[in-house]
């Protein structure tokens, strides 16, 4: 498999949960700025280079009609359709994004995640967000079940478990044949990229 996805419409950017719910976690509150700042780089370089941008969001019904079991075992829910914790992150650019609801941790989950994705030719997900261990992992699993190859950005996603984040990691690594890669280094394949087009066209 190759180092880096191509940069093209067969890529889409995955946005995951950047919401205002999550980042009430103090160790999650420490990630927030470089989060929002990566997430930034990507969108604009999925812009730039024609790759569909999803923002996927969690929302869930107060009538408990949506809720996950652990929400329904401590009668207590949260993200709520339409509140302020449901929201993306103050600055995050999601501009010219599709949204994608989803109610569990998985993006693939009773979503039409798959089938716009199908349709836009997708083959390769470049996976952003929170949390590492739960909802990027779950996600990250079921692109790989969706037979497309994924990416995962190591300083645009965060967990509230730096332990978790490192075994799940090294498990989408070794079992799924998951990339891990930095925003940095994929912006200078793109540059680099960018540059050979340029020498190419002075040696005509």
């Amino acid at each position: 498999m190759q180092e880096f996805p191509p940069l093209s419409e067969r890529t889409a950017l995955l946005i995951v949960d950047m919401q205002n719910a999550f980042f009430e976690d103090p160790l999650l509150v420490r990630h927030r700025e470089s989060l929002v700042r990566n997430c930034n780089e990507l969108s604009r370089l999925a812009r730039s280079t024609g790759m569909p941008i999803f923002n996927i969001r969690t929302e869930h019904a107060r009538d408990k009609s949506t809720w996950t079991l652990s929400m329904l075992d401590d009668d207590q829910g949260f993200l709520f359709e339409g509140s302020e914790q449901a929201q993306n992150l103050k600055g995050l650019d999601v501009e010219d994004s599709q949204e994608i609801l989803k109610r569990r941790d998985s993006a693939f989950w009773r979503t039409d995640l798959s089938e716009q994705l199908g349709r836009r030719g997708v083959e390769y997900v470049i996976v952003t967000g929170v949390s590492s261990h739960t909802c990027i992992a779950s996600t990250a699993a079921d692109a790989y079940a969706d037979d497309l190859r994924v990416w995962l950005v190591s300083d645009a996603i965060a967990s509230s478990d730096p332990d978790f984040e490192k075994s799940t990691l090294g498990l989408l690594q070794a079992e799924y044949r998951q990339h891990i890669i930095t925003t940095e280094s994929l912006l200078a394949a793109h540059e680099g990229h960018l540059a050979k087009q340029v020498q190419g066209h002075g040696t005509k």
